[in-house]
Parts: structure tokens; sequence; C-alpha cells
């Protein structure tokens, strides 16, 4: 099983509990704001979510760790890596991301986790290159995009909803653990 401390964080696989309070940050309009189209999910959608990213893990070796507050046991989100494979023009690539209830927002927990997932990748699973896809006007993950290190690559759009998307990343010569 894999796991990642960190000084207030749990980074972890998926437990059956976990899907109450990530359907919760998923249903959070102020959350999805700057996910795909800004629709919120359902619990069936986040049930569904939770198994493909466990899927993930199982055939990829990496995947979205659930964050966990190490000091209450908290979910807070997520953190962690994936295939873009909905932006074909930046494959092959894994890119990071996360996604954090808004009560948790502005306490370092999205870059603690990001900084975490980004030495696991480069590291521990010897991935060569790690990207991050946004939307422009995210300034908050352009912020903790800024905080791995990672550098603008490519301008493009979503391909199903058309909406601007910035691309940065980081290679393992040039990352600092």
């Amino acid at each position: 099983m894999t796991e990642i401390r960190t000084p207030r964080l749990i980074l972890r696989r998926w437990h059956d509990d976990d899907l109450a309070p990530m359907a919760e940050i998923n249903a959070d309009p102020q959350v999805m704001h700057w996910v795909d189209d800004g629709s919120v999910r359902d619990l069936d959608d986040t049930a569904e979510a939770i198994e493909r990213w466990e899927e993930e893990w199982d055939e990829e070796g990496f995947g979205l760790f659930a964050v966990e507050l190490l000091a209450s046991g908290e979910l807070a989100g997520f953190t962690g890596l994936s295939v873009p494979e909905f932006l074909p023009e930046v494959m092959p690539a894994v890119a990071i991301s996360w996604r954090f209830g808004s009560s948790f927002w502005g306490q370092g927990y999205a870059s603690e986790a990001a900084q975490a997932t980004l030495e696991f990748a480069l590291q521990d699973r010897g991935l060569d290159r790690v990207i991050s896809i946004s939307r422009a006007g995210d300034d908050a993950s352009e912020n903790i995009i800024r905080k791995l290190g990672m550098v603008p690559v490519l301008q493009t759009e979503h391909p199903v909803y058309g909406l601007p998307l910035s691309v940065h990343a980081i290679d393992l010569t040039e990352f600092e653990a």
C-alpha cells in the first residue's frame, strides 16, 4: 500500500469512507469552478471517479491519492498523478493535479501534497517529466505550479469544452527535492 506522510498530511489510497466527503467536495460549485466546464459532481459521479482512480493505481503504479489531515483524520481532497488522455497533444505524459475542499484552502495543504507527489513521481516512480494542466485564470493552481518549479510549455484549449488551458512541465534534471 502506497502512503506518503508529510508534516501535516497523509497521502494514501482510497477507503470506502472517503466517498461521502469527496462527494461533498465535488458538489461545491466554488471547488469545481476551474474543473472541466465547472459542473458539480454527485455521489454516483464521485464513486465512479474513485473507482477509475483506483484502477489507474493498479494499471500504472500511480494515481490520485486521498489526502487526509494528520491531526484530525479529515479527508481534505486529493492530489496525485494521472495520464491526461483527454489532451492528445501532450501525450505521452503524466500529469499532477489536486482538488481540495474550500475549507482547506489557503493553508498550504495543496502545495505540501503536490510537492510530496512530485517527489514521489520523479524519485520513487522514476518518471523523467511531469506536467500540470490548468485552466487559464486559475491563479491558485498557477501559484502551486510555480512553487513546484514547473515552467510553461504549451497554451491550448480543452478539446471538449473549448476553454483555454495552460500546460506546465518539470523535468527530473530541473527538480530540486
